[in-house]
């Protein structure tokens, strides 16, 4: 053998020895590190990596330090990220369908919410999400939203006449506000601490551990059980990335997700109780509305103008609501 036939075989040989690179994954987390979702973003990541045995190696940055949530969104839609754990809530204005899960009260309760999402219907959203180069991978819980406020206990649509309420920034939300007789107030979700203290707004709307874990239950004392908002979110992969996976890796990393989503909602089932037991303690009076249904009828309006807007999306609401 010529000594250049033995050094091409000695590099081929160490060529074939040599591990594969892995492929390094980026994922978005807006949670803090100890957050039910953060958790469960950390269980998806170890499980793709011991499953695709170092093949694909995710690495989970909590507490939006990537950027924020709109900055997200586009970043895993351009591949610029693999991976993140998005609300449904502001992803209106990307992918059209998905303004159908901040309708108020278009889930009866979580347990629909999660069959729903689980089914046939959650994937008719999936593809949805595909078509802008998202891919949904399991589902995650974010709880229901009820309002808080400085003032008084909410039993009756009548208690939020005349109140400015904080709402995320969508017409849906502050449509249904507005429908209750309230003052909407869209705003940054960092300022609303002060904005109750001071009282430019006196209340807003959100789930126990969010309410707890924003410190809002020091100066809005009156949590009313509406359950008006039940928005999923996603366990989202970047078309990009998931296009180069093999058959094999893509069924790891679905496998993965679904894993982590069980495990987040059980972890977010305890949060919830763990969030309301503090926010007691701390005195915040808690009433559940005893009747919902003078709330709901009172969204007949937001749903009319959105089906006139929208008249391709009503078979979606109506399957929706008839989902057992």
């Amino acid at each position: 053998m010529t000594f250049t036939r033995i050094v091409l075989s000695g590099a081929f040989a160490a060529l074939i020895a040599a591990p594969a690179m892995a492929d390094e994954w980026r994922g978005w987390n807006i949670h803090p590190e100890d957050y039910p979702n953060s958790i469960a973003l950390e269980t998806f990541a170890r499980e793709v990596t011991d499953k695709t045995e170092g093949r694909i190696s995710p690495t989970v940055y909590h507490n939006a330090v990537l950027g924020d949530q709109p900055d997200a969104i586009e970043q895993v839609r351009n591949g610029g990220l693999d991976f993140a754990n998005f609300n449904m809530g502001p992803m209106g204005q990307i992918v059209p369908a998905t303004n159908v899960l901040s309708l108020p009260f278009i889930f009866r309760d979580v347990d629909q919410m999660h069959t729903v999402m689980d089914g046939e219907i959650g994937q008719r959203f999936s593809d949805a999400l595909a078509a802008e180069g998202l891919v949904a991978l399991s589902w995650f819980d974010s709880g229901s939203r009820s309002f808080y406020n400085t003032k008084h206990p909410i039993e009756t649509p009548a208690d939020v006449t005349g109140m400015k309420f904080r709402v995320m920034n969508n017409d849906l939300y502050v449509n249904m506000v507005d429908q209750l007789g309230g003052n909407a107030t869209p705003m940054a979700y960092g300022e609303v601490y002060q904005s109750l203290k001071t009282g430019v707004i006196d209340g807003a709307e959100n789930n126990y551990p969010s309410f707890d874990s924003s410190n809002h239950f020091e100066v809005a004392k009156y949590y009313s059980i509406t359950n008006h908002l039940i928005i999923p979110e996603c366990l989202c992969v970047s078309t990009a990335a998931w296009d180069a996976l093999s058959d094999a890796d893509k069924d790891i990393v679905k496998a993965a997700a679904v894993t982590a989503a069980k495990e987040q909602r059980v972890l977010w089932a305890e949060r919830e109780k763990a969030s309301r037991a503090k926010v007691e303690a701390a005195g915040v009076a808690i009433n559940e509305v005893k009747d919902p249904k003078a709330f709901q009828d009172a969204m007949g309006p937001v749903y009319d103008g959105f089906i006139k807007a929208n008249p391709d999306l009503e078979t979606l609401i109506t399957d929706i609501q008839s989902t057992d």
